[in-house]
């Protein structure tokens, strides 16, 4: 796979001299890539994720979102509706332990350019219980978290979710001058999504706003377990490239 130098430029000397973290200028630029041998950009791919990692270049993508189908919610919540009705959906996807999350995420670390971000969606069980030991021995540091307010009610026995979250993760070196370039987006933020559609479908303006607060025109990302591919549809309207599969294609 042809690919241009990698490209990190940093003052150092410029930054020492500035107090805020703000900036209107992206000191990141990410190579250029051809996509891997039986893969193509901006389509739905359907193939394994790990399998579809391991194709990709070390530090060459600057932005990549993570979707994982947790097994907790299952097994610890016990919501009882696993299989029937309106259960049926979330049931029928495969789902994920914690060493095969644990993998995806270490080959993320690798294949992402250093300050690059990984968007990983989270269930409110692991963002209670802890997830910090998914990321040992990567390169990864959490720097931020966003709550989706989906504006209707979910599953839930207790209380019903309303809210879906989104822990910010980057690759070190961990910056924000000079890579993140939008700075109005709440951390809470309102995005309807049309019942009857894929049962983990993500909001499709919040991962574009992500996306350009991060990257550049053309840049690459990827969703290694993409599911609805709102990530795709988020590229598309950001004017970014997309890579990505899912087993179900």
């Amino acid at each position: 796979m042809a690919k241009s130098a990698l490209k990190f430029k940093i003052n150092a000397d410029t930054d020492k001299m500035l107090v805020s973290v703000f900036s209107n200028d992206r000191h990141l630029i990410a190579p250029k890539l051809d996509a891997p041998d039986g893969m193509n950009y901006n389509i739905r791919l359907k193939m394994d994720g790990l399998d579809f990692l391991s194709r990709l270049e070390a530090d060459s993508i600057p932005v990549a979102f993570f979707d994982p189908q947790y097994r907790g919610v299952l097994d610890k919540l016990g919501y009882g509706n696993e299989g029937v009705n309106r259960g049926k959906a979330r049931y029928s996807l495969e789902q994920m332990p914690e060493n095969t999350i644990k993998a995806f995420i270490s080959e993320m670390s690798k294949c992402l350019i250093p300050s690059g971000h990984l968007f990983l969606w989270m269930d409110k069980f692991h963002l209670c219980t802890g997830f910090s030991n998914w990321f040992e021995g990567t390169k990864f540091d959490i720097v931020d978290m966003l709550t989706w307010h989906k504006g209707r009610i979910g599953m839930g026995y207790r209380t019903r979710r309303i809210s879906e979250h989104l822990v910010v993760l980057q690759k070190r070196p961990r910056r924000a001058k000079g890579i993140w370039q939008i700075h109005d987006i709440p951390d809470v933020w309102y995005e309807e999504v049309k019942r009857g559609e894929h049962t983990h479908k993500k909001p499709v303006m919040l991962q574009g706003a992500l996306i350009a607060a991060v990257s550049n025109l053309g840049d690459l990302v990827i969703d290694p377990a993409a599911g609805s591919f709102s990530v795709l549809d988020a590229c598309q309207n950001s004017g970014r490239n997309f890579l990505g599969c899912d087993l179900n294609g």
